[in-house]
């Protein structure tokens, strides 16, 4: 989490490689909010590159946030199906989002700028909803060796957790 949120590229490139090697081992089992995490930092990255266009970082910061919405929204339905617009406010996501997932999937390309607003907006919604619910209180000091241990841990344990938990 802490490398993933620091704002330092090269970091974040270090922290997302990371979660794609947690990824490769627990495959299915890997948290969404995880997952959803990573693209949208994944997006960051690469608008910070400067070797992305316009229109390709729109798309990017797109994909990430529908994939996010669809995600975060498709735990909550039931047999029955409820509008996003209902989801979105059960689970305290912005409806502007869920709007501007609707134009992403069904509307005109909006602007880079909005795409950038929404990415932050749902990179804070992972950090207070699931992120710190990870870390508890737990934000002492430690050695790099109980760092990498409890990391261990906390990742044997997200994949043991029932996937709506963290909603």
């Amino acid at each position: 989490m802490v490398g993933l949120y620091c704002g330092d590229s090269r970091l974040q490139q270090e922290a997302l490689d990371r979660v794609s090697a947690w990824k490769s081992r627990f495959g299915p089992k890997m948290p969404l909010a995880v997952d959803c995490t990573a693209e949208l930092i994944r997006c960051k990255v690469l608008d910070s590159s400067g070797r992305l266009r316009s229109h390709e970082l729109i798309l990017s910061y797109g994909l990430a946030l529908v994939r996010f919405v669809n995600l975060i929204t498709e735990r909550k339905q039931k047999m029955v199906s409820i509008p996003l617009r209902q989801l979105a406010i059960e689970v305290d996501i912005p409806i502007w989002v869920v709007d501007l997932r609707h134009e992403l999937t069904h509307g005109k390309l909006p602007r880079l700028a909005l795409c950038r607003k929404g990415c932050d907006v749902v990179l804070d919604w992972l950090r207070k909803t699931y992120w710190s619910r990870q870390l508890g209180n737990n934000l002492c000091e430690e050695s790099e060796e109980e760092d990498e241990e409890e990391e261990q841990e906390v990742m044997e344990a997200n994949t043991e957790l029932d996937s709506d938990t963290w909603e």
